[in-house]
């Protein structure tokens, strides 16, 4: 399972790597156990469903909701799980991802599932957001965010 995680990873960094105001409100549900109480990544398959969804193309929306390219896996009852996942859990604003990060990066708990499902849709949602920027400040913003996720990721992973 931890090889599978570090697979995880490892594809999401390569294959989401670089081909308005800003609030803190969107980091409530996430800070209040949003990821707690549910999950994607259940077995090997689920990954590598993560994998092909990641491959097949994701973009970010106007109102900065992630989106895949192909509707058929969008339209599939697991890829509306990571889509509403990714979405509806991770915040969308640099200084809600930083409030985010402070407080992943301040837990010392053991590993758990929704903490690493956390850190992989954030590093996902970051990198995209990276790629998309087009003011070179806003651009360094989300790149700084997403050397943090993964950071607090290879951290996790050393301690499992």
């Amino acid at each position: 399972m931890l090889l599978t995680r570090i697979k995880v990873v490892c594809v999401v960094l390569c294959l989401t790597g670089f081909r308005e105001p800003w609030n803190t409100s969107d980091v409530s549900a996430v800070l209040h156990g949003g990821m707690a109480h549910q999950g994607f990544i259940k077995s090997v398959n689920d990954a590598d469903l993560m994998f092909e969804f990641l491959w097949r193309g994701l973009e970010i929306d106007a109102d900065n909701n992630v989106v895949m390219l192909d509707q058929e896996m969008a339209s599939m009852r697991q890829g509306r799980v990571f889509l509403s996942l990714i979405n509806d859990s991770i915040p969308k604003t640099v200084p809600a991802m930083e409030k985010l990060l402070a407080m992943l990066e301040e837990q010392d708990n053991s590993f758990a599932q929704a903490r690493f499902e956390t850190l992989l849709l954030g590093t996902i949602y970051s990198a995209y957001q990276a790629r998309n920027q087009r003011l070179e400040s806003e651009q360094q913003a989300w790149i700084d965010i997403l050397g943090r996720f993964a950071n607090v990721t290879f951290v996790q992973l050393r301690r499992y």
